[in-house]
């Protein structure tokens, strides 16, 4: 890392917004030398609680997001925004930059607002966000809050990067409700059925309540999922006991709870953090968060690797003449997209044998 990015770090590190705002610009950017400054961030990481909001859209995510920092800044707590915004089409930028909902903490310095461009990634989510949170985290943020772009199947990512993921849920939304069924009741840690004053709030949470019961019985929000789910207490909340004759203290699972929120007026909000509190407790106490942490840094490595051999594959195939003469070669029937992958994978595959067989000689010495 150079000198430059070694005073950039340690401004960040001793709580300068400005450092902060400079690392996430240069890691959503890629800026040259951002990996080194990433790698650097990882030591000081691991206090924050990361939040997820996910919804339809309408759903009022940015006002609760709002009303969110604002009711964690009365408590004490420093906050951290990252807004997901749809990708522009001609910057790759985000095209929801001004956030114009979220005006309630303006001017508080210890509300860092940040939006970042989707940048076309299926969940919504890039490789940059997760780097950002990273950022905020080692800044000293003691809540990160995400809000993405939407809901529906591919909003899954976010599981891959928060604590705790909410589904927010406008009132009277049956289509929604089905919508659901698809993939988003095994994400959702938190139900919220915001804008709960208008007509078929009722509903909706009770039809809510009724899924998280059916997907409790079907195994959809079973141990293989983003939580547990099964047991169900009165309200549709909390903690459950798995099995009524197990001992007491184990098999203990999280049901996901139904918030009633009206985020412009504020109504609900405490309650919502009570139970993002509780869920927070759940994953500390029953060593849920330790194998969520493992998960993340997988799939971070995962990912970080098939961007890196994307990259050799990409410089390989320039080698190689190019994409476009290659797949000429197969249009005029020379040879065959199956023939050309084996080649230009041909070298990489002996590099990772030969580093093998290093590896080999220098155990056995």
């Amino acid at each position: 890392m150079d000198e430059a990015d070694e005073s950039l770090l340690e401004a960040l590190l001793a709580g300068e917004h400005r450092a902060l705002a400079r690392v996430i610009s240069k890691i959503e950017n890629r800026s040259p030398g951002y990996r080194d400054l990433v790698s650097e961030l990882y030591a000081h990481t691991g206090n924050a609680d990361v939040i997820g909001i996910t919804g339809s859209p309408g759903a009022g995510k940015s006002t609760l997001v709002d009303k969110l920092a604002e009711a964690y800044r009365e408590r004490g707590e420093t906050v951290g925004v990252i807004a997901i915004d749809p990708s522009s089409p001609f910057t790759g930028g985000a095209v929801l930059g001004d956030r114009i909902r979220m005006a309630s903490t303006v001017g508080d310095m210890d509300v860092f607002v940040r939006s970042m461009s989707a940048r076309g990634t299926l969940g919504g989510l890039s490789t940059a966000t997760a780097d950002a949170v990273k950022a905020m985290d080692a800044f000293g943020k003691d809540k990160i809050i995400i809000e993405t772009v939407g809901a529906g199947q591919n909003e899954i990512d976010i599981v891959r990067t928060a604590d705790t993921v909410a589904v927010l849920v406008p009132p009277g939304s049956g289509d929604d409700i089905q919508t659901l069924k698809a993939g988003i009741l095994e994400i959702a840690d938190v139900f919220v059925v915001n804008k709960a004053d208008r007509e078929g709030a009722d509903r909706t949470v009770q039809e809510l309540r009724e899924m998280v019961h059916l997907g409790e019985e079907s195994g959809l929000a079973g141990g293989g999922g983003h939580h547990g789910v099964d047991a169900m207490d009165g309200d549709g909340a909390g903690w459950g006991d798995a099995d009524e004759d197990s001992a007491e203290g184990e098999d203990k699972s999280w049901t996901s709870p139904i918030v009633e929120t009206i985020a412009t007026k504020g109504t609900g909000v405490d309650t919502f953090i009570d139970e993002l509190a509780n869920h927070r407790s759940y994953l500390v106490e029953s060593g849920a968060h330790a194998e969520k942490v493992r998960q993340r840094y997988a799939e971070e490595i995962r990912t970080l690797l098939r961007e890196d051999v994307h990259a050799l594959l990409e410089d390989e195939l320039a080698d190689s003449g190019g994409i476009d003469d290659l797949a000429e070669a197969v249009r005029q029937g020379e040879t065959d997209p199956y023939t050309i992958a084996t080649d230009v994978l041909a070298p990489v595959e002996a590099c990772v044998e030969n580093m093998a067989a290093d590896a080999d000689d220098t155990d056995q010495a």
